[in-house]
C-alpha cells in the first residue's frame, strides 16, 4: 500500500471550503486579493504506523485556516463558514477520513501592513485518514 500523501487531503479541505462559498488560497493570498477569503497553511503531514508490522498507511496532518475580511465581523464570518464546512469527514479518494479535529485558534487581529488594512483570525485542524 502506498504511503499516504498530503496534497489529496488539502485538496479535500479546499473543496469543502469552496462548497461553503469561500474563496480559498494555498500558502498565501495573491497580491491585491480582495477580502473575504481563506488561506490554507498546511504542514507536510506524516504517515503513522498502523500496526506492529510497521504498516505506515494512516495519515495525520495539521492545516491552518486563516480567515481574512475587510472588517473584524467579516473575518469571523469566514471562520464560522470554515468551521461549518470542516464539521464533516473529508472526501479523499481511496481513503476513509475522520472528521477534522478543531484545535486552537487566534483572536481577530488587524493587519496594517497591507493597504487597505484587513482583519484576520486563524484556527488549526488535525486531519486523519486511513486506507479504504
Amino acid at each position: 500500500m502506498p504511503t499516504p500523501a498530503v496534497l489529496p487531503h488539502i485538496d479535500a479541505v479546499t473543496a469543502s471550503l469552496a462548497a461553503a462559498q469561500l474563496t480559498v488560497y494555498l500558502g498565501g493570498a495573491p497580491q491585491g486579493a480582495a477580502p473575504p477569503y481563506a488561506v490554507l497553511y498546511p504542514d507536510a503531514g506524516m504517515p503513522v504506523r498502523a500496526s506492529l508490522a510497521d504498516d505506515r498507511t494512516t495519515f495525520v496532518g495539521i492545516v491552518q485556516v486563516t480567515a481574512v475580511g475587510a472588517t473584524a465581523e467579516q473575518a469571523l464570518s469566514v471562520m464560522d463558514r470554515a468551521r461549518a464546512a470542516l464539521d464533516a469527514p473529508l472526501q479523499v479518494a481511496g481513503r476513509v477520513s475522520y472528521r477534522p479535529e478543531a484545535l486552537e485558534g487566534t483572536p481577530v487581529q488587524r493587519d496594517d501592513d497591507v493597504t487597505p488594512p484587513v482583519y484576520y483570525s486563524a484556527a488549526r485542524w488535525r486531519l486523519r485518514s486511513i486506507p479504504q
